[in-house]
C-alpha cells in the first residue's frame, strides 16, 4: 500500500515537472518571439528611415536638376535678349548711315540739278525752266512716296518675322510646360503608389503581429486551464491519500486491539505513538509540498498575467505606431503639395506668356493702324507747292528731313521705353520667385524606440530657424508653434503611457515579493524622488533666471531637447538592463529547480530588481517634468 501511495505521489510530481518544463519552454519561446518582434520593429524603422532618406535624396536631385534647368533657361533668354539688342543696335546704326548717305546723294543730285537749271536759265527761256521745275518736283514727290512705301513694307516684313519668332517661342514653351506637367504627374502617381504600398505593408505587419499576440494569448489560456486541471487533480490525489492514511491507522488499531493486553499494550502504545507521530509528519510534509506547489502555480499565473498585460501594452503601442505611420503617410501627401504648386506656377507662367503674345499682337495691330494712318496722311496730303525759287526748294527739303528725323527719334524712344518695361517685368518676376521659394521644413518623428535621425536633424533645423527668423506674427511661425505644441502633446501622452506600464510592472513585482520590505523601499524611493524633484526644480529655476538675464530662450529649448534625448537613451539602457535581469531571473529559477537547497537566490534577485524599477520611475518623473517645462517654454 505504501509503495502504491508513493507511486501515486510521484506521478503528480512528474506531471508538475513536465508542466514546468513545458512552461519554461513556452517562456523561452515567448522571449525569443519578443526579441524577434523587437528586431522586426528595428528593421521596419530602419527600412522606413532608408526609404525617407532615398526619397529626400531623389527630391534634392530633382530640385537641383530643376534649378539647373531654370538657370540655363535664364542664361539662354539673357543671351537671346542681348543678341536681339545688338542686332537692333546694328540695324539702327546701319539705317542711320544709309539715311546719311542717301541724304548726301540727294544733296549732290540737287546741287547738280540746280547747276543744270542755272545753266538752262542762262541758256534758254523761262518756260523751259518752269516745265523742268514741275517735272523735277513731280519726280521728287514720286521718289519720296516710293521710298516711304518701301520703308513701310520693310517694317511690315520685320514685324511679321518677329511675330513668327514669338509664335515659335510660345509653342516651344507650351510644349516644354506640357512635358514638365506630364513628368510631374508621373512622379505624383509614383509617389502615390509608393505611399499605398507602404500603407499596405504596415497594415499587413500589424495584422500579423496582432495574430501572433492572439495565438500567444490562446496558448497562455490553454496553459492556465492545464494548470487548473493539474491543481484539481492534485487536490483529489491528496484527499485519496488522506483517506488511505486514515484507513491504515484504523486497521492497525484494530490489529492492536485483537492481541493480548498484557503483552501488547506497551507495543500498542508504542505503535500508536509511532502512528500518531508518523501520519501527522507525513501530512505536514504533503501540506508543505502542496502549499509550495500552489504558491508556485500562483506565481506562475501572476507571471503569465503580467506577460498578458505586457502583450496588451505592446498591442497598444503597436496601435500607436500604426497611427504614427498613418500620420507619416499624411505628411508625405502634404510633401507632394509642392509639386502641385510647381505645376500651378508653370501654368501661371504659361498665362503670362499668352498675355505677352496678346500684347505683341496688340502692338502689331497698333503699328498696322499707324501704317494706315500714314498712308491716309500721304494720300490726303495736299500737293506740293511749286517752288518759286531755290530757297523754297531747300526749305522744303529741310522740313522733310526734320520731319523724318523726328519720326525716327519717336520710334527709337518708343523702342527704348518698351525695352525698359520688359527689363522691369523680368526683375519683378525674379524678385517674386525669390520671395515665393518654399522654406524646407523637416518633420519631427517620435517613435517608440526613440528619436529618428531625421527627427533630431529637424529639431536642430527648427531651432536654427527660430534663431534666424524673428519676424513677428508670420503664418510660418504660427504653423511652427502649432507643430511644436502637437509634438509636445504626443510625447507627453507617450511618456504617460510608458509610465503607467512601469507602474503595472512595479505592482506585479510587489505582489510577487511581499509587502514587508516594499513599504520601506517605497518610502525611501518616494523620499529620493521628492529630493530629486526639488533638486531638479531648483536647477531649472536657476537656469530660467540665468536665461532670462541673458535673453537666450532658444538655448533652453535646445538644452531641454538634449536632456530629453539623453534621458531617453538612459531609459532605453535601463530597459535593456531590465530585460537582461529578467533573463537572469529565469536562469536563476532554473538553477533553483535543479538545486533546491538554495532558496535565498530568488529573493535577492527580486530585491535587486526593485531599485532598478525605482530608478526607471525616477527617470520617467524627470522626463515628464522636463517635457512639461519645454511645453511651457515653447508656449
Amino acid at each position: 500500500m505504501a509503495k502504491k501511495g508513493r507511486t501515486k505521489g510521484e506521478k503528480p510530481e512528474a506531471l508538475i515537472s513536465a508542466l514546468q518544463a513545458a512552461n519554461e519552454d513556452l517562456r523561452s519561446k515567448l522571449t525569443d518571439i519578443q526579441i524577434e518582434l523587437h528586431q522586426e520593429k528595428c528593421k521596419v524603422s530602419k527600412l522606413e528611415r532608408d526609404k525617407q532618406q532615398e526619397v529626400k535624396r531623389v527630391r534634392e536631385q530633382e530640385q537641383h536638376r530643376h534649378t539647373a534647368m531654370v538657370t540655363e533657361q535664364r542664361a539662354k533668354w539673357h543671351e537671346e535678349k542681348q543678341k536681339e539688342l545688338q542686332a537692333l543696335r546694328e540695324n539702327l546704326t546701319r539705317q542711320h548711315e544709309q539715311e546719311l548717305a542717301r541724304h548726301a546723294k540727294i544733296k549732290d543730285q540737287e546741287n547738280q540739278r540746280l547747276k543744270a537749271a542755272l545753266s538752262a536759265m542762262r541758256d534758254g527761256s523761262g518756260e523751259k525752266v518752269r516745265t523742268a521745275l514741275t517735272l523735277e518736283a513731280k519726280e521728287d514727290a514720286r521718289r519720296f512716296f516710293d521710298q516711304e512705301r518701301v520703308k513701310l513694307l520693310q517694317e511690315i516684313a520685320e514685324l511679321k518675322s518677329v511675330k513668327k519668332q514669338t509664335d515659335e517661342a510660345l509653342s516651344n514653351m507650351i510644349q516644354a510646360d506640357k512635358m514638365k506637367a506630364g513628368d510631374l504627374r508621373v512622379e505624383h502617381q509614383q509617389h502615390q503608389e509608393q505611399i499605398s504600398k507602404i500603407k499596405w505593408d504596415c497594415e499587413r505587419d500589424i495584422r500579423r503581429l496582432v495574430d501572433e499576440i492572439k495565438s500567444k494569448d490562446r496558448t497562455i489560456f490553454a496553459l492556465e486551464k492545464e494548470l487548473e486541471s493539474t491543481a484539481g487533480f492534485l487536490q483529489k490525489l491528496q484527499l485519496q491519500k488522506d483517506a488511505l492514511d486514515e484507513q491504515l491507522f484504523l486497521v492497525k488499531e484494530a490489529e492492536c486491539g485483537l492481541g493480548s493486553p498484557k503483552r501488547e499494550i506497551p507495543g500498542r502504545a508504542g505503535d500508536g505513538a509511532e502512528h500518531c507521530g508518523s501520519p501527522p509528519f507525513i501530512y505536514c510534509l504533503t501540506l508543505n509540498f502542496t502549499v509550495t506547489d500552489l504558491r508556485r502555480n500562483q506565481r506562475r499565473i501572476a507571471e503569465l498575467s503580467s506577460t498578458i498585460r505586457k502583450l496588451e501594452d505592446r498591442n497598444s503601442l503597436l496601435v500607436d505606431e500604426r497611427n504614427e505611420l498613418l500620420k507619416r503617410v499624411r505628411e508625405s501627401e502634404k510633401q507632394c503639395k509642392p509639386l502641385l504648386d510647381k505645376n500651378k506656377l508653370l501654368s501661371k507662367r504659361n498665362d503670362d506668356l499668352t498675355q505677352t503674345l496678346q500684347k505683341l499682337e496688340d502692338k502689331l495691330k497698333s503699328l498696322a493702324k499707324e501704317n494706315l494712318e500714314m498712308k491716309e496722311k500721304i494720300s490726303s496730303h495736299p500737293p506740293m507747292k511749286k517752288p518759286k525759287s531755290l530757297n523754297d526748294l531747300d526749305q522744303a527739303h529741310d522740313d522733310q528731313e526734320i520731319a523724318f528725323l523726328k519720326l525716327q527719334v519717336l520710334e527709337q524712344q518708343s523702342m527704348i521705353d518698351e525695352l525698359t518695361r520688359d527689363r522691369e517685368k523680368l526683375l519683378r518676376k525674379k524678385r517674386h520667385k525669390r520671395s515665393s521659394r518654399p522654406i524646407k521644413r523637416h518633420i519631427v518623428v517620435d517613435t517608440f524606440f526613440g528619436y529618428d535621425e531625421e527627427s533630431m536633424d529637424s529639431e536642430t533645423s527648427s531651432v536654427a530657424s527660430f534663431r534666424m527668423d524673428r519676424t513677428p506674427a508670420t503664418p510660418d511661425e504660427d504653423l511652427e508653434e502649432g507643430l511644436t505644441n502637437e509634438e509636445s502633446e504626443l510625447r507627453f501622452r507617450q511618456l504617460t503611457r510608458e509610465y503607467q506600464a512601469l507602474q503595472r510592472a512595479y505592482a506585479l513585482l510587489q505582489e510577487q515579493k511581499g509587502g514587508i520590505l516594499d513599504a520601506e523601499m517605497e518610502a525611501k524611493a518616494h523620499e529620493q524622488l521628492q529630493a530629486d524633484l526639488l533638486r531638479y526644480k531648483a536647477k531649472i529655476e536657476d537656469l530660467e533666471k540665468e536665461l532670462t538675464l541673458k535673453g537666450q530662450v532658444g538655448h533652453t529649448t535646445t538644452c531641454a531637447h538634449k536632456e530629453c534625448s539623453r534621458l531617453q537613451v538612459e531609459l532605453q539602457d535601463s530597459k535593456d538592463q531590465n530585460e537582461l535581469l529578467e533573463f537572469r531571473i529565469l536562469e536563476l529559477e532554473v538553477c533553483l529547480k535543479e538545486f533546491p537547497t538554495k532558496p535565498f537566490v530568488k529573493e535577492k534577485s527580486h530585491i535587486n530588481i526593485l531599485p532598478l524599477f525605482i530608478m526607471q520611475s525616477k527617470y520617467f518623473f524627470i522626463v515628464l517634468f522636463l517635457s512639461v517645462e519645454t511645453r511651457s517654454c515653447l508656449k
